[in-house]
């Protein structure tokens, strides 16, 4: 997506425009950080983790967050959901950054942390809270956002389970011919979308997917606005908890 924001952004009048072509799955896999908004850690359905000591925590903590003392990570978070998003901070930028590093090793691909750590958050004006900590065991539980289809949907669909169900994979040729896609599924690549709607049945319900969901939300926007019964697949399709089978393009047209 990012050609098409650049080309938008030429158009707008700017002239110093460049494009980052790995994004942000290249920056992610060269273990480099990113960091939350306010908004989503306080508001957004995410594993907050205070890596410092735990008398620390105690003292004051960011409201909401588990405390994981730095060398109890990997015990601690061995059971939970790999596509949890996880939000770091401690009060050691190294450290901090050591954990992200550690976190994302484990398998967890949505790692971020708080931007200038429990200090940052307290220069801020964030809420914080203090006092004994007696939730100790992590729990989440995914929460499906609007025009989300689940996981358990998605996959009766591409199994052929659910014969009223129609996947639509917004990646482009090149990367399904590449990777494969799913059964009972058509290609139709988001850019193509406004002009190939007609192939699309009216009658049934339609899962969008693409790599990892950002271009299938942007589809699904898209038909949604048409009148179609779609949802879209908010996933990273090599996450082990979609478990599709994945077969070559020609074997997938419906």
């Amino acid at each position: 997506m990012s050609p098409a924001s650049a080309g938008l952004a030429k158009k707008l009048g700017y002239t110093d425009v460049r494009v980052y072509l790995e994004g942000e799955p290249a920056w992610i896999e060269a273990y480099l950080p990113t960091y939350s908004t306010e908004q989503f850690i306080l508001r957004g359905n995410v594993v907050l983790l205070d890596t410092r000591p735990r008398p620390q925590a105690i003292e004051g903590r960011i409201k909401g967050a588990y405390s994981v003392p730095f060398a109890d990570i990997e015990q601690t978070l061995g059971d939970l959901a790999r596509n949890a998003p996880i939000v770091v901070y401690g009060e050691d930028e190294y450290l901090e950054e050591e954990a992200v590093a550690i976190i994302r090793f484990e398998g967890f691909r949505n790692v971020s942390l708080v931007k200038g750590g429990y200090q940052g958050w307290i220069d801020g004006g964030g809420p914080i809270e203090s006092g004994p900590i007696f939730d100790t065991e992590i729990t989440w539980v995914r929460q499906l956002g609007r025009g989300e289809v689940s996981v358990a949907d998605f996959r009766r669909a591409a199994s052929g389970e659910d014969p009223d169900a129609v996947i639509v994979d917004a990646r482009t040729k090149e990367e399904v011919a590449e990777l494969g896609t799913f059964r009972h599924t058509i290609n139709i690549s988001l850019d193509e979308i406004p002009a190939r709607m007609d192939e699309l049945p009216r009658d049934k319900k339609i899962y969008v997917h693409c790599a990892t969901g950002a271009r299938a939300d942007m589809a699904y926007n898209e038909l949604v606005n048409e009148g179609f019964d779609v949802k879209f697949l908010l996933l990273d399709i090599q996450d082990a908890e979609c478990d599709c089978e994945i077969i070559r393009p020609e074997e997938a047209a419906i």
